[in-house]
């Protein structure tokens, strides 16, 4: 997490880059690449062992994509880290499904999951099964498929969601609570089913 006085750093900066300035860019990296890459182990710590992935690697590419995120109207700290959950989120589905379709089927991806999406006393669920209900999700409800997205991709606090979405954190949870048990029962049925 920002030391005291760095989220209005990175708000600024971010403010900055979106203004043009190439250098904020240069300046607001040092600022979140900790946080950054935190938030990519923890989703690596996730992946299965043999995952060929790793944490640096992810943090490089989120880098890349950020650097040609030139439309976004950067908002503020809670902003930046929700676009990184939507891109490292896009990075691992790909990374599956290449490696799948470069194993001609093979076996499928699995998340180990610390908020459990999955079943009660499993902890492992195939992502890109996951990535099919999020998508379902959204056309149903896109706000609780965000909130899950920023959650679990993201990993961030029922408050920083909340901030981000501009409601309150109750409203969060709440969603968080009803989106977390649609999405197993649809991958549990999408499991069921293959």
């Amino acid at each position: 997490m920002p030391a005291a006085g760095e989220k209005g750093d990175i708000t600024g900066l971010l403010d900055d880059w979106r203004n043009g300035d190439q250098e904020a860019l240069n300046r607001l990296i040092p600022l979140v690449y900790d946080e950054l890459h935190q938030l990519a182990a923890r989703q690596m710590r996730r992946e299965r062992a043999t995952h060929t992935l790793q944490s640096t690697a992810l943090v490089h590419e989120v880098y890349l994509r950020l650097i040609d995120q030139r439309r976004v109207q950067w908002q503020d700290r809670d902003h930046f880290f929700a676009v990184a959950s939507q891109i490292i989120r896009r990075i691992l589905v790909s990374h599956a499904r290449s490696r799948k379709a470069a194993k001609r089927g093979g076996a499928q991806t699995t998340l180990v999951l610390d908020e459990s999406i999955a079943a009660p006393g499993r902890r492992e669920i195939d992502l890109e099964a996951l990535d099919d209900a999020l998508e379902d999700l959204a056309r149903l409800d896109s706000q609780q498929a965000r909130i899950v997205e920023l959650r679990f991709f993201g990993g961030l606090s029922i408050e920083s969601t909340a901030n981000f979405l501009q409601t309150s954190p109750a409203t969060v949870k709440r969603h968080w609570n009803v989106a977390r048990a649609w999405l197993y029962r649809e991958i549990s049925r999408s499991s069921a089913e293959a």
